[in-house]
């Protein structure tokens, strides 16, 4: 048999020389940008501030689609995608149920529906964390999976402020849609646990950071709703490999892979008797419990 040997080309040279050079010459110009803004007094910040704007809010998310159009593969993975192509918080949750069931069973385990993403609901949730004030239907930012946006999506706040919450993101799947090895459920979602508000490490933009270890709030969001009379689980072990990457905001994010199926189809409560979402405190399980590494305690 013969061997094979590794071949360098000058076009695998040039492609990683531009690579480097690419990434080295952009840090430079952030750093002259940085410098030569605050040496022009505080019209200089304000530069400085316009191009933080231009360089996360416009460049690198356009910079983003072109890369992930190119290189991300369009097939279901467990993961969904940011709205600029990157590959986002996995899909940790299945459920059997129509829209409506869901909804029930929700409202019944004390989860709040979220504010569509618009102007004034962006707008309160900036001044709400800024001000620690409570915004218990804060709005979450956009995930597509399927090729769409969520179609539900809810919450519950922590300690009063939009800044930390247990949030989970529900997409309804295509009509004869069927998991990797032929098993058919109605919905997937996505949850996880915002931890603090920061900057995105991918784009820089102003966005939630979550909790690392997203099977923590995988357990949460099954422990409250099976408590709801009707909701039955079944758990498909090993659903996906066992593995530790990144969202889309940059966040580490860890799984063992497994993919708990809520079935809610049973629950059949009278729209007359669904209580108020109340608004959830450090008595829900999950809440003081991430300290001690019990079931769990969010973009």
């Amino acid at each position: 048999m013969t061997r094979r040997t590794r071949r360098w080309s000058v076009g695998h040279l040039l492609d990683g020389f531009f690579f480097v050079f690419a990434g080295l010459a952009a840090i430079w110009l952030a750093y002259l940008s940085l410098t030569q803004a605050f040496q022009v007094g505080w019209a200089g910040v304000l530069l400085a501030i316009a191009f933080w704007g231009l360089l996360a809010y416009l460049v690198l998310p356009r910079l983003h689609r072109i890369l992930t159009t190119i290189y991300v593969p369009d097939y279901f993975m467990g993961r969904t995608r940011t709205s600029d192509g990157l590959l986002g918080d996995p899909v940790n949750l299945a459920v059997l149920g129509e829209r409506e069931d869901i909804e029930r069973a929700m409202a019944e385990a004390g989860w709040i529906a979220a504010d569509p993403v618009g102007w004034g609901s962006s707008w309160r949730i900036v001044t709400s964390t800024l001000r620690r004030r409570s915004y218990p239907t804060a709005p979450v930012s956009p995930l597509f999976l399927f090729g769409r946006m969520q179609d539900l999506a809810y919450q519950q706040e922590v300690a009063g402020s939009p800044a930390q919450r247990h949030h989970v993101r529900f997409w309804q799947c295509p009509d004869g849609w069927l998991l990797p090895g032929g098993r058919r459920v109605d919905w997937l979602a996505a949850g996880t646990f915002d931890r603090a508000v920061g900057l995105s490490l991918f784009t820089l933009q102003v966005t939630h950071r979550i909790d690392a270890d997203t099977d923590i709030e995988r357990d949460h969001i099954v422990e409250s709703v099976t408590r709801v009379p009707g909701v039955g689980v079944d758990v498909i072990r090993d659903f996906a490999t066992g593995y530790h990457s990144r969202n889309g905001g940059g966040d580490s994010i860890t799984t063992d892979g497994d993919l708990p199926i809520l079935d809610v189809r049973s629950v059949r409560i009278p729209d007359a008797e669904i209580p108020d979402a109340e608004i959830p405190d450090a008595t829900i399980p999950g809440h003081a419990a991430r300290g001690a590494g019990d079931v769990g305690a969010p973009r």
